[in-house]
């Protein structure tokens, strides 16, 4: 019999991501192509017409020779990048990708109507575009490459509703006197249509195969982590740092910075997003090795300088502050001692995420999974684990399109999406943390809570709770 295989489609910041793997999680096939951006200050677009080519490359690329029967796909994109379209889906205007800050003003006036929003989400930056660009649909990212999969225009998924407004508990679009008619919605898991013939001559993907809606990136990863079931938590490092996890209940939080995605299956997937991340290393050391680097980085534990490391301008996670900056207390020695700061302050940042959660009362008694880029590197997982004093698992295939070929077979087939994620994910390594080590880190860290408190972008009844939890495993509700 015929092996039944799920496509799942990822579209990243640098890159398109696809993956072709069996029920058991066996990837068959992968491929990728490039995606370039327009970064200038604030301002960061892609052009949404090179998202269709670059699928159209990592499919044909993944699926190789071995096309057969696909039993559906998922796509996944960046939270909070939106575009405008045409009647048809198709885009108009460049896409605001997600961290592009110029709407800042659409985001003050929609907070002084009442809507806990943050300057780079999906509604004002859709706002923005309708101001400058003029009429157009609002679309978010992954709906574009449905609409041309399907051949036409598709509903979007609320997961990626969610940063432009849309209330998941309600299943509705708020009323918000000047925002202009929202795209329809349905759940993540819906099923959207069937690849067209002129899409699957473009992309390899047989006609037919079924196009189900997807989730964020994030979202994406949680799933290809497996971190869906209560408590579970999965640390997502890459350029930028994503913590999601899972909860019977959503997490409030009135100042907006911890927001809830909801699950397939009625649950939530409370998390945020920082602007701390391994983006900073990139800037700070192009060209360098960073194995080499690591092992030379093991030397300075702690480091003799306090970084916390943002990749641009502003922080939205574990505290929201628009003008929050990079800071470097203290001078290091050197490269490798600058490089272990920059390690080691992303690191106590994941600590202060986890800290932040629990004081809003998150469940965080399940197991924790890091994901990313950053999880390729042995000594940093080491590392993390060490500041956060708490066992962390790390998964063979890493991939947010894992999870969205795990969304694309529960929305065919009816199969619990956790139940599906924990056939699929295959955990490669557990790593345990050293108590000598985390005792290290604890003067360091209650140091840079303090600074954060001191500059006013961190709340003192969050700082006072950070302290609070000093030297207990962050698993520890």
């Amino acid at each position: 019999m015929e092996q039944e295989t799920w496509l799942g489609i990822d579209l990243g910041t640098q890159s398109v991501r696809a993956l072709l793997v069996t029920a058991d999680g066996t990837v068959l096939g992968s491929g990728s192509a490039p995606l370039r951006g327009r970064r200038d200050g604030v301002r960061h677009e892609q052009d949404p017409g090179e998202w269709w080519t670059a699928v159209c490359v990592a499919s044909r690329v993944a699926l190789g020779e071995r096309p057969g029967r696909v039993g559906g796909l998922a796509v996944c994109g960046t939270s909070g990048t939106v575009l405008l379209t045409d009647g048809g889906g198709r885009p108009v205007t460049p896409a605001l990708m997600y961290d592009d800050g110029r709407a800042w003003a659409e985001a003050e006036r929609l907070r002084g109507a009442g809507l806990a929003v943050q300057n780079t989400w999906g509604l004002p930056k859709a706002l923005w575009l309708r101001r400058v660009h003029g009429p157009g649909r609002i679309t978010h990212q992954p709906d574009v490459i449905t609409a041309r999969l399907t051949g036409g225009p598709v509903p979007t998924d609320s997961s990626h509703a969610l940063k432009t407004g849309y209330d998941v508990t309600g299943d509705a679009w708020p009323h918000l006197p000047g925002v202009p008619e929202l795209p329809d919605v349905v759940r993540p898991g819906t099923r959207l249509g069937e690849v067209c013939a002129s899409a699957a001559e473009a992309t390899g993907v047989p006609v037919g195969t079924p196009v189900i809606a997807g989730m964020t990136d994030g979202c994406a990863a949680q799933i290809a982590a497996g971190a869906l079931r209560a408590g579970s938590w999965n640390s997502v490092l890459g350029t930028t740092l994503v913590l999601k996890g899972a909860s019977p209940t959503p997490v409030h939080d009135p100042t907006g910075v911890v927001y809830n995605h909801r699950a397939p299956d009625g649950s939530w997937l409370p998390g945020g997003a920082s602007g701390v991340g391994a983006g900073v290393l990139t800037a700070a050391f192009a060209g360098a090795d960073p194995a080499a680097m690591d092992a030379r980085a093991a030397r300075h534990e702690p480091a003799g300088a306090i970084a916390y490391p943002l990749v641009s301008p502003g922080e939205r996670f574990p505290f929201l502050a628009p003008g929050a900056t990079s800071l470097l207390l203290g001078e290091p020695a050197g490269e490798a001692d600058l490089w272990a700061a920059l390690l080691q302050g992303i690191a106590f940042t994941e600590r202060l995420c986890l800290d932040y959660l629990h004081h809003l009362g998150a469940p965080l008694d399940g197991p924790l999974t890091f994901t990313g880029g950053a999880a390729r590197s042995p000594y940093w997982n080491q590392l993390r684990a060490d500041v956060l004093g708490r066992e962390a698992r790390v998964p063979e295939q890493t991939e947010p399109a894992l999870g969205m070929a795990a969304l694309a077979a529960h929305g065919v087939t009816g199969e619990t999406l956790p139940d599906i994620a924990d056939r699929m994910v295959r955990v490669r390594t557990v790593v345990t943390p050293r108590p000598d080590r985390t005792t290290r880190f604890t003067e360091p860290y209650a140091r840079l809570v303090d600074e954060l408190a001191v500059r006013g972008w961190l709340p003192p009844p969050v700082a006072a709770h950070a302290h609070a939890r000093l030297g207990r495993d962050t698993a520890d509700s």
